[in-house]
């Protein structure tokens, strides 16, 4: 027979870890249905991606688009310049922009890293913005945040969970998840580092120009793209647009499209099997020596063998099949 719970804030303390560890062990095994594979693996949902890494890795350059990535099992530490983002089963990430940088992944085989990306709809988070400002009383402006890590909560978990259940019931995935995606976009605008993300989204200031010129170089990184008529479109002098630059994302212009460039062509060869010559001249590269030179430099190896040893990491599995899940409880 089980005692009886103790009662007063020690009591309720003893609930609320109870109901987090059951909400993540259910999103674990959701997730290890979702995610049978190593790397990235699409969902019914568009925007819904699963993560799955079955081994730890060290410090790897990748790319995120703006999304929100929420860790069930295992743990990964994000770092842009002197910052470290944690973000595991009591942290979640999130990405006002695209942004390179580098990541550390903590898993095993018999306790996989787990974990959902659901890219940001600006559509529909901008839409979400207008009415939390219309109805927010805090008039003390927050300075934006490029990249947060932000402690989970069981609101946001609980409708993470009901967003993967949603995921194994074929009737719902499309009629309830844009639903329950849109509360997710809810419960981070409004937590702990809510504000920062809206001012961050709602792309006014300075902040805001270098995301639009973040935006085109994501949209045209294989042209030809000119840092002062960037620095122009965004109303600075070019030195301006270098500090407000870095000061969004680290690096500076020319280097966040170099990294731009070699990161698309990481993928174009390792999901799509291009040599380096035909993914270097897709991403831009008119040398092919040359960007083998500028890959080896930024990655550590070259093509062949990065491709090689990332190709499970980075890999694009297609959805599950719906019918072949058994929901947990």
């Amino acid at each position: 027979m089980m005692g009886i719970p103790p009662i007063g804030l020690n009591g309720t303390r003893w609930h609320m870890t109870m109901i987090e560890n059951t909400t993540t062990r259910r999103m674990s095994a959701l997730l290890a249905q979702l995610a049978p594979n190593e790397g990235y693996t699409l969902s019914a949902l568009d925007g819904v991606r699963f993560m799955r890494s079955d081994r730890p890795l060290g410090r790897t350059p990748v790319l995120y688009e703006p999304s929100i990535v929420i860790v069930c099992q295992g743990r990964k530490r994000g770092f842009l310049g002197c910052d470290v983002h944690v973000y595991d089963a009591q942290h979640y990430l999130v990405l006002s922009v695209p942004l390179p940088f580098s990541t550390e992944t903590e898993a095993s085989e018999s306790e996989p890293m787990l974990a959902v990306s659901i890219s940001l709809d600006l559509m529909e988070v901008a839409d979400l913005i207008v009415n939390i400002n219309q109805s927010d009383k805090q008039t003390v402006p927050n300075m934006p945040l490029g990249i947060v890590s932000t402690p989970l909560g069981n609101t946001l978990a609980n409708a993470t969970l009901r967003l993967l259940e949603i995921m194994t019931c074929p009737r719902e995935v499309h009629i309830l998840g844009p639903a329950v995606v849109r509360e997710i976009y809810y419960r981070v605008l409004v937590g702990e580092q809510g504000g920062a993300m809206r001012a961050a989204l709602a792309h006014q200031g300075q902040f805001g120009q270098v995301a639009k010129a973040l935006r085109r170089i994501h949209a045209e990184y294989a042209q030809s793209l000119d840092v002062a008529h960037l620095a122009g479109e965004a109303g600075m002098s070019v030195p301006a647009f270098h500090a407000h630059f870095k000061a969004v994302t680290q690096t500076s212009p020319i280097q966040y499209i170099k990294s731009t460039r070699l990161h698309q062509a990481r993928l174009l060869m390792i999901r799509d099997g291009l040599t380096a010559a035909s993914a270097s001249s897709r991403v831009g590269y008119e040398s092919p020596s040359q960007f083998s030179r500028e890959f080896k430099r930024f990655f550590g190896r070259s093509p062949i063998e990065e491709v090689r040893d990332m190709r499970a990491s980075f890999s694009l599995s297609p959805a599950e099949s719906i019918s072949t899940f058994t929901v947990a409880h």
